[in-house]
């Protein structure tokens, strides 16, 4: 394992799977996942990661090129087998497979509110009601889209790419392939300072205290920084931004999907991307146009952005108070798969009846456990992970949507106060007394 782990770069890449050892680096750009997710876990025992989010032919057909040899000192503890035998408990109860009528229903449903926004909007001029159906929509989609980029769907990983590049896209305006490339890092590293890019929000959000000092992203591939006033104002008064700035946020995910896109990163589809961001495009700016004053454009835009922006409120809540670390994880078994996703993922509280509204992050522990185990299925997962968690006396958080909300406005009201305490952000900041930042400063 000490020779594996000098092997964790971009272009020299070794990993384990099940003590085997295999040289991917001749891989690593062709991944159909990015190149990210294999520079994350190079050098690395990354069994789980593997058998989570690739299937059996992968493993038959792929693995066997790149074989180097046996690891000599391969070893996992009782724990790592134990939660090893809940992922096979899954397969052995078909857990794994996907009941087809869930998404036909999804998909009447998803259609009916399209339709019904157009609908709304056009014929019976409630423009409104027309921006708020939309908005569902568009928060319903991500959910549908979340279980596309995951294959989680039909398994196969082309047909439910395109199928969600065609229609997501088109409907959506968020491109798959940002989201899947997103998306996958941050599975691997969840909540990683310097490798997760859905906590990378300085200068606007900082969720923990680490991120006071500059960092390297990974994914962006540039520094990230807050030691200006701008960004110490906006970060000490996040927590009264927060929802104001998730209402908008849609926007920069349009943004952030052009700019891969039309980036000289490797894109799978890249011309339908393009052809279908273009078609949402082409429908909205045509519905918008129809409207008879810019009032009305921008009232429509801003509802419907406001309303799915609950969306992002979602997806922050599953992450932006559980732990935070610096690196990369599995080193040992403090922070090998099962442990790290249960440090950095919080699940919600809620009645079977409104599982609908959450889309399957409610069971976000169970998501990152088996990324690709369907939506429908999560419910029937958490029961065997409750109580696997008692047992070894692991923290398995579940609360309410409210209690959580409340619980993560606290957290971040608390970094805010610390970035505008000098005492307190220089502390948590030591970067700024070191020797090579004096130095860089002509300070000293």
């Amino acid at each position: 394992m000490a020779e594996v782990a000098k092997h964790d770069q971009r272009d020299d890449a070794w990993i384990v799977v099940d003590g085997h050892c295999y040289d991917v680096t001749a891989y690593v750009e062709a991944h159909p996942g990015g190149w990210l997710p294999i520079a994350n876990l190079a050098g690395k025992d990354v069994t789980d990661a593997f058998a989570n989010y690739h299937p059996a032919r992968v493993y038959e057909q792929l693995l066997p090129r790149y074989y180097i040899g046996e690891v000599c000192d391969y070893e996992v503890s009782d724990f790592v087998r134990e939660h090893r035998a809940l992922r096979q408990q899954l397969l052995e109860r078909n857990l794994f497979e996907t009941n087809p009528w869930f998404y036909v229903k999804m998909v009447a449903v998803l259609a009916t509110m399209f339709f019904g926004s157009l609908y709304l909007t056009i014929v019976l001029e409630q423009r409104f009601f027309g921006a708020c159906l939309l908005g569902m929509f568009w928060q319903q989609l991500a959910f549908v889209g979340h279980d596309v980029g995951h294959n989680s769907i039909s398994h196969q990983r082309k047909a439910d790419l395109f199928w969600g590049a065609l229609f997501g896209n088109l409907t959506g305006g968020i491109s798959l392939a940002w989201w899947k490339r997103s998306h996958n890092v941050h599975h691997i590293v969840c909540n990683s300072v310097e490798n997760d890019p859905d906590i990378q929000h300085v200068p606007i959000i900082a969720i923990t205290q680490k991120m006071f000092k500059p960092f390297w992203s990974s994914y962006h591939r540039r520094e990230y920084r807050m030691d200006n006033v701008i960004g110490r104002f906006l970060v000490g008064n996040q927590h009264l931004l927060f929802y104001p700035v998730m209402g908008v946020a849609r926007f920069n995910l349009y943004f952030q999907s052009w700019l891969l896109l039309l980036s000289t990163e490797k894109i799978q589809q890249r011309k339908l991307e393009i052809v279908s961001l273009a078609g949402f495009a082409a429908w909205l700016v045509a519905l918008n146009l129809s409207f008879p004053t810019w009032m009305d454009v921008l009232q429509f835009l801003f509802v419907s952005h406001l309303v799915a922006g609950v969306l992002h409120v979602q997806i922050c809540l599953s992450h932006f108070y559980m732990d935070t670390y610096h690196g990369r994880a599995y080193n040992d078994d403090s922070d090998e798969w099962f442990t790290m996703q249960l440090k950095t993922t919080m699940n919600v509280e809620c009645p079977t009846w409104l599982d609908w509204f959450h889309g399957g992050l409610q069971f976000q522990i169970e998501h990152h456990l088996w990324p690709r185990l369907p939506r429908h299925n999560l419910r029937e997962a958490s029961k065997l992970v409750k109580p696997f968690c008692k047992k070894h006396g692991i923290k398995y958080y579940a609360p309410t949507f409210l209690k959580g909300n409340v619980e993560m406005m606290a957290s971040m009201k608390k970094v805010a106060l610390d970035a505008r305490d000098d005492e307190k952000f220089e502390a948590a900041s030591k970067f700024y007394d070191s020797a090579i930042w004096n130095g860089l400063n002509a300070r000293g």
